[in-house]
């Protein structure tokens, strides 16, 4: 029986940090919705946002005329915005250990995910020794990009700034690494890099469609004419420009369908990046493979809440489909997934990184504490069916290679980590 190539060797070097508290796999993959709420109520102050929202939304629709859902979420999501490091390491040495490779976040929140990242290459240095790496963050909140300097850096003052240029800050990690803060994703330097994307494409805007007699309709968002301060749903009686572009020769069985077309931008550009220079691209999202209709919904204070009520003080999201990003792929590079978080940490060992830490627990309520984190992230019930991982790898990643001196090809190529089975 065997682990994926060097695995073995990185679960035990990280098996500490798998269940920290305030880490991505026990921690954020939880609460991801209050991580986005509280970072944006950072910008805002609820008291009169509600009222404000509402008026400048009545005021453009008197403008212009009813507005898409993408619109609406664009202008309500003024701050939209361990992914276990060893997954990058494991697809790092899959790749021949390159020697310079950059650490890519899209929307990187609070910086937690960068900061367990980090940690799990700390740990790994004698792995990583003879590697030049260097963290890229793609964030456009200056409030954000602020805490994520203070968790990963020495501070704002240790930086060096720039605010109107495309790399808008600088400096040094607390573990002695290059970082950088970007506005967009193709401002980031090209060259080999892991791609990592948490709960970042659900809060992109998207247009929402009806398949009607008259065919493809886009929903649109107008005033309610019985109460003029209320918004509502409305189909577009005709052809819009987006179901024009986005819903053109489609053949779905859905009767309602999201299309993100910033998404499918971002996903190309990961796409051409990693055929051209190598690397490979995780993203863990709740989404769905394309069967789902309408998943727009709005969260506040932890609950379901009205997406056309109080504009701007609720977290508005969408789950992805999948199934359109696989779409978007096609002859650039290789998909895998989506597949449940579950599978996926089962897959990367989970259980078995378990069983040692209780073991190694000294009391009743640090096992309970385990236990407890295991089951909100596994059981299919809450996260563990919810959340999806899907990967970007090059084409070929997943073909066995030749050995030219010896004329032998190798049976197989070396699996991926968390979409093939971990063996013990």
């Amino acid at each position: 029986m065997r682990f994926l190539p060097g695995l073995k060797y990185l679960c035990k070097e990280i098996s500490s940090v798998i269940f920290r508290k305030d880490c991505l796999v026990c921690g954020r993959l939880s609460a991801g919705q209050w991580m986005r709420s509280c970072s944006r109520t950072l910008e805002s102050t609820e008291s009169n946002q509600d009222n404000m929202m509402l008026k400048h939304l009545i005021s453009k629709i008197k403008s212009t005329g009813p507005i898409s859902v993408a619109e609406y979420m664009r202008e309500v999501l003024t701050n939209p915005v361990t992914l276990l490091g060893v997954w990058c390491v494991s697809e790092w040495m899959a790749a021949g250990k390159p020697k310079t490779f950059q650490l890519v976040e899209l929307g990187p929140g609070r910086g937690t995910l960068a900061s367990d990242a980090l940690r799990v290459f700390s740990q790994l240095r004698s792995v990583l020794k003879e590697s030049e790496i260097s963290v890229h963050l793609v964030e456009v909140s200056p409030k954000l990009g602020e805490i994520q300097a203070q968790l990963l850096t020495e501070g704002e003052q240790h930086l060096l700034h720039d605010p109107t240029g495309a790399i808008y800050k600088t400096g040094i990690t607390k573990t002695g690494l290059p970082i950088s803060w970007y506005r967009d994703l193709q401002d980031v330097p090209k060259g080999f890099s892991f791609y990592l994307a948490h709960e970042f494409f659900d809060v992109l805007p998207i247009h929402k469609f009806q398949k009607t007699k008259q065919g493809w309709r886009e929903i649109l968002i107008d005033i309610e004419p019985k109460s003029p301060e209320k918004l509502r749903f409305v189909l577009a009686p005709h052809a819009t420009l987006a179901s024009k572009a986005l819903i053109q020769q489609r053949d779905d069985k859905r009767d309602h369908i999201e299309v993100c077309p910033e998404a499918g931008v971002i996903i190309e550009n990961l796409a051409s990046r990693i055929t051209e220079d190598g690397g490979a691209a995780l993203i863990a999202d709740y989404g769905h493979n394309g069967t789902k209709t309408d998943t727009f919904r709005g969260f506040r204070g932890h609950q379901l809440h009205d997406v056309l009520t109080a504009p701007g003080t609720a977290d508005l999201t969408a789950d992805v489909d999948f199934s359109f990003l696989r779409q978007m792929t096609e002859g650039k590079v290789t998909s895998l997934g989506p597949i449940s978080q579950h599978q996926f940490l089962k897959n990367m060992g989970i259980d078995v990184r378990l069983q040692v830490l209780l073991r190694n627990a000294s009391d009743a309520n640090t096992r309970k504490g385990l236990m407890d984190a295991y089951n909100m992230i596994m059981n299919p019930e809450k996260m563990g069916n919810r959340f999806k991982f899907f990967a970007l790898l090059p084409y070929n990643r997943l073909i066995s290679k030749q050995d030219t001196k010896t004329v032998k090809c190798s049976p197989t190529a070396p699996p991926v980590a968390g979409f093939s089975e971990l063996q013990l």
